[in-house]
């Protein structure tokens, strides 16, 4: 049997219109830095960042528009899950950075507790983690 390889990350990719306000969302609203971008001016690719989470930017042309999962179905209405330890603290960083919230922090039916961000283009994000895995317990 071969040795089992750990997996790093995964890069979520949504599709956007304008790559250049999603970047200034991004790190305005959550704090996430510029990793990458092509062209370096204008670019319609880009990477932005934050730790070990990190999402790909895309704009595609004029006709592909960004097709976030709650648009297609409302009970799938994230396009990404961040596991984070204290949703509270950075719930709380986010409003301080003016950032207003999809749906604020919860415990959640399903066990969860976090909040929920959509981004400038309809994506929503869900920030947080299962109730049950707090730092005391």
């Amino acid at each position: 049997m071969t040795e089992r390889q750990t997996l790093g990350a995964i890069s979520p990719c949504f599709i956007v219109s304008d790559v250049p306000a999603a970047i200034r969302f991004y790190m305005e609203r959550l704090g996430f830095e510029l990793r990458f971008s092509e062209p370096a001016e204008d670019p319609f690719f880009a990477i932005v960042g934050r730790n070990s989470v990190q999402l790909f930017l895309k704009a595609v042309s004029p006709t592909v528009l960004a097709q976030p999962n709650h648009t297609r179905h409302e009970w799938a209405p994230w396009d990404a899950f961040v596991y984070v330890e204290d949703p509270d603290s950075l719930a709380a960083e986010f409003a301080a950075r003016g950032l207003a919230f999809y749906k604020g922090v919860v415990n959640r039916g399903d066990g969860l507790r976090g909040f929920e961000v959509a981004d400038n283009h309809g994506y929503v994000l869900f920030f947080g983690r299962p109730i049950g895995q707090d730092r005391a317990g």
